[in-house]
């Protein structure tokens, strides 16, 4: 079993950054894929980014693509997500995942998951 705990989530102007951290504990292993979704009110959750544990091979949905980045910290089985140029449209609960054996963008994919930060963008 691996246990995620997010952190970071908060309310920001549009503009403004935030960094999200999820730490793993439990039968981690470096060979597998972790990865964000999001969740706004009434929608779907929806991929953000990936990235591989051993060799840090990222990957990020459009919308996200070069405002956000996605990164780890073996050593603290901490996986991050640095938010820049944040826009209202990405207020939602924001989810860590792991244990995909690829860098998936498919939830069901994922076989852990934490419990979800929010993330509240004003304009």
């Amino acid at each position: 079993q691996v246990q995620l705990v997010e952190s970071g989530g908060g309310l920001v102007q549009a503009g403004a950054s935030l960094r999200l951290s999820c730490e793993a504990s439990g039968r981690t292993s470096s060979g597998y894929f972790a990865g964000w979704f999001r969740q706004a009110p009434g929608k779907e959750r929806e991929f953000v980014a990936t990235i591989g544990w051993s060799r840090g091979t990222t990957s990020y949905a459009d919308s996200v693509k070069g405002r956000f980045t996605v990164s780890r910290e073996n050593a603290k089985n901490t996986v991050y997500l640095q938010m820049d140029s944040l826009k209202p449209e990405d207020t939602a609960v924001y989810y860590c995942a792991a244990g995909a054996l690829v860098g998936s963008r498919r939830a069901n994919e994922y076989q852990y998951w934490g419990q979800g930060t929010q993330v509240t963008v004003s304009s």
